[in-house]
Formats: structure tokens, sequence, C-alpha cells
């Protein structure tokens, strides 16, 4: 990857700061001159009335609701805020969603499908409002956002979003004259969406709780949690904490197999941050209808514009990482006079099985424990909504959008031609992936700074080797359900193509579900080859 020399001088203006790290050996452009507070070293020895569980948009935002009622809070992370995918967004605030208010009139109703578009609307207005109310500087910008179609069958699903998006109260409207990069056949335009600096943002929102006497606590993995009448208590090695209710926004639920694991798809989602030629930046938010669609927006960071550009998506541990890199630089290259590559990143994301998120209480957990996950690739409005949603549960016991977003609900027909399919698919991993391993002889056949699933000396491992031919071996079987991980070349991590949890090269824990790291069988040293 060629790196700009500009995004290199923003890297090292940023060194003294402490800098905020994400779950992947790429770097992504928020990441750059960015301060984070150092938070509490360990939670205090007192009984607080809500744990949030994980330090995204969606569970800072859910605290900072509920310490605003006078609630006392605290957030545990397993490493630190916007660590996980808030770190890799491409931060579009959008009045529409990947699931499309006609696939939501098709399969829960027409008035489910106004009380989405709603919920939508509602989570816009709250992220403008927290950044009005507690002065975030995010670069928070109102942008219209463009879709268009560049073939018959596209234009089709283009009408069907338009017209149900209006059916749903919507603004929106068709735009002959849109800002496509390529020639289209019909576009629409959305009024009033936005984007700004997810990082930013969520550590203003941080700043806000901590200053109204919230705590947040990194490095804590919560490892189980005993409930005991009223109290629940949430234990990480020899660190505790207590606490009357307990909500995990951790993207998907972690620990032992739930039924949201079955209901979610974990998929990855590649991004570039470009300089372009001519100023030929686009000033909107951009997508086309292909599938995986592709996104644009553009960014200014430190007085330097970027091109941010997305797609090319694919489950997590099924595709080529490297290759999607190559496919969408190659695509953008298509579309605008692209000078630079600055950097590239990918991030995770959750598919639900019938298109709507999972948010409310926790099927199988004890009362008072709550949790959200399966916002597509809408995560920023969507981790927003799980917020308003959160909070309303906790504090009144009750919200306007539970039995629509309900973990627990049953619909026959929503999403089960979904649900059997990605469910057959883990269990074609589970058995397949065990199955045509390589065999070596050698440490020296796997490349430098590069990692393989391989049968050696008789066993099937993982063996990861630095630059320098020290190497790691792994057991490449998933701490979480069994199915064996693949390596990602290009985040530099074990991925389980099952149920979506990433693993260093080192085989520690990235991301849940899984909540053990991978089994180290041996390390050796090894010349370089």
């Amino acid at each position: 990857m060629n790196t700009s020399s500009n995004f290199n001088n923003i890297q090292k203006a940023g060194a003294a700061t402490k800098r905020v790290e994400r779950d992947g050996a790429n770097n992504s452009l928020w990441q750059a001159n960015v301060a984070a507070e150092s938070p509490e070293a360990a939670p205090p020895p007192q009984v607080f009335d809500t744990l949030v569980v994980g330090a995204g948009i969606t569970g800072l935002t859910t605290a900072l609701l509920l310490q605003k009622e006078g609630r006392k809070c605290i957030v545990a992370d397993a490493h630190a805020p916007g660590y996980g995918t808030t770190g890799g967004t491409t931060a579009h605030i959008n009045t529409f969603a990947d699931t499309t208010f006609g696939e939501v009139e098709s399969d829960f109703g027409q008035e489910e499908a106004r009380q989405f578009a709603g919920a939508i609307a509602e989570s816009v207005a709250l992220i403008h409002n927290m950044v009005e109310t507690y002065r975030i500087d995010c670069d928070f910008e109102w942008k219209q956002a463009y879709v268009y179609a560049e073939t018959d069958e596209e234009t089709k699903q283009l009408d069907d979003l338009y017209e149900s998006a209006l059916r749903a109260g919507v603004a929106a409207k068709l735009a002959p004259n849109a800002p496509a990069p390529l020639p289209f056949q019909k576009a629409v335009v959305f009024g009033k969406q936005a984007q700004f600096h997810p990082l930013k943002y969520i550590l203003g929102l941080q700043k806000a709780f901590t200053e109204l006497g919230g705590v947040v606590v990194e490095n804590m993995q919560i490892d189980q949690i005993d409930s005991d009448g009223d109290y629940h208590t949430a234990r990480s090695g020899e660190r505790e904490i207590k606490a009357k209710s307990v909500v995990y926004a951790t993207h998907i639920p972690p620990g032992g197999i739930n039924v949201l694991h079955f209901r979610n798809a974990p998929y990855r989602s590649y991004v570039i941050a470009a300089t372009l030629k001519e100023d030929a930046y686009p000033d909107a938010l951009i997508y086309d209808m292909q599938d995986p669609y592709h996104y644009f927006r553009t960014h200014t960071i430190d007085g330097q514009k970027y091109l941010i550009a997305g797609g090319h998506d694919h489950k997590t541990g099924h595709g080529d990482p490297v290759q999607a890199f190559t496919d969408l630089i190659d695509y953008t290259r298509k579309c605008y006079p692209v000078e630079e590559i600055a950097t590239q990143w990918s991030a995770q994301y959750y598919v639900p099985a019938d298109g709507l998120p999972y948010i409310g209480r926790l099927p199988g957990a004890e009362a008072g424990i709550y949790a959200a996950t399966g916002f597509n690739g809408n995560g920023m409005i969507l981790g927003t909504v799980s917020a308003i949603v959160l909070s309303e549960l906790v504090s009144e016991g009750t919200s306007p959008y539970e039995k629509l977003f309900d973990p627990g609900r049953i619909k026959p027909v929503a999403g089960f031609t979904e649900f059997v399919k990605e469910n057959a698919d883990v269990v074609g991993r589970f058995v397949g992936d065990r199955f045509g391993i390589e065999e070596i002889e050698s440490l020296g056949d796997i490349a430098a700074d590069s990692g393989k699933i391989v049968e050696y000396e008789g066993q099937k491992v993982g063996i990861y080797k630095k630059e320098s031919g020290e190497v790691t071996i792994i057991d490449p079987v998933c701490t979480h359900a069994g199915c064996i991980v693949q390596w990602n070349d290009s985040e530099k991590s074990w991925d389980c193509p099952c149920h979506g949890a990433r693993f260093s090269c080192q085989g520690e824990v990235l991301t849940g579900p899984a909540r053990k790291p991978l089994e180290r069988i041996e390390a050796a040293q090894v010349a370089p080859k």
C-alpha cells in the first residue's frame, strides 16, 4: 500500500497524545491526531445502577443518557473506547438504512416501517443534539445523500427504496443531476443527512459522561456475570463490578452460544482514504446500488481533504481481504482521479436475519441484562437507536420501540431464508474447514509477517511468522463455538468464519463473541527465510 507522506505527518503529529488503538493492523483515518482521556485504572468499590459493557457509540451514548437522568453508571471495555467497529466506520449518518423500508413493510408491516423510520430520525436528531449540547468538535456536517442506479434491475430496486421511503415518511426526491461518479439511469436524493469524525464524537461523549460522574474502565474484559437477586456481579479476573442492570454494547453478545449468534451473520467491509487530483472531491454522501454497494464521501483532516471510499464486503473469514482492497482501489480509480492512497482499513458488522436490529432484553439471560446487535452497515444510526431504546428500558422498563426490535421476536417468514442459509454455512465451515489443510515440512514455507492454517508435524495448527522469523503456533479452533479460524493477511488477525470472533496474530481476543484466547501450542525461533 502506498501511504502518503501527508498522512504519515498527521500520524506523527498525534504521537505525543494517547493513541487510540483499533482491532486490526491497519490504521484508520480517524486515528490520526486524536487525543484520548486516561480513564479509571480499576472499577471503584461501589454498587452501580448500570454497567455498560463496551465503549463504542452504543455503549457511550447509552451510558451518557442514563447518567444524565441521575443514575450511577460505569462503562467497561475489554480494550479502549473506539477500539472496535466505531473506530473503523465511515461515519455516514442517514435517514435510511441497508434494510429498505419496503423490506420492513413486507416482513413486518407498513406501520412498523414508519416506526423504523421514526427511530432512525430520532437517532439523527440525538447525534446532532449531543454535538450541540456538549460542544463536541467532531467535524459534524449536514449533507445530502445520493443513491444512483446503473442498470435496469438496480433501477427497480432504487424505485422500491424511494417509494417505500416516502410511504414511511422519509423526505426524498428524484435527482436527475446527481453527482454520481459514473453514468447512471436514475438517482434519488435524501436531504438532511450528515457525517462526522466518529472517534472525536465518542470521545466527546466520554468526556461529557465522566464530567457528570460516570466511570470508564479500560482493559477490563468481562469474563462472566453472576446474578443474585437484585444485583449482577461482572467479573474480570480478580476485578469485579456490581450493578443493578447490565447492558451489552459489544456489537454481538459475548460468551457462550446465544440465539443471537445464530440470527446474525458477521461481515467485513473495506475502506480507503485517498487524495484526489484537481480537487475532485464530492460534497455529498454517494452510494451506488451494486451488491455489495460502494459508498463515497469527503472528510478533511488537518486541512487535507480525503475521499473515503468503501465496499467489497464479504462474510468474515470467507473472502480474501487483500484482494478486496485491491478491487476497491481499482474501482475507486474508475470513479475518481485518485492521486494517492493515504491509508486503508476494514471493519466488521453483523447482518440480522430479518433485517432489523435486535435491541432489548438478552434472550436466555437473567432479568435486567440487555443487549443490542444486528446493525447491518448502519452502526452510527442504529447504535444510537439502540442507546435510545436501552436507556428507556433500563430507566422506565418500557420503550415505544421494544416490540419492533425485541431480540426474542419470532417471525416465521421474515428472515427465515437468511437464517437457514447463514446457519447452513456455519455448519459447512465447522465441518469442511477441518479437511483439505495443506501440509508443510518446514516453517520456512510460511511467508514473513503472515499466517496460515497448515498441518505441521502431524497437527492442524495456525502459524504466524514475524518479519524476524519468530513464530507463534496456535490451535486454530475458535474458543467460542469450535469453528476453524482463517488468517486475515491485511489486518494480521485470525478471523472466525462462523460467528465473527477475531484474534490477534498471537491468538489474543480482539473482538467477541469469544472470551478466551486461542490456545498457544508452542513458540519457536527460526532463521528468516
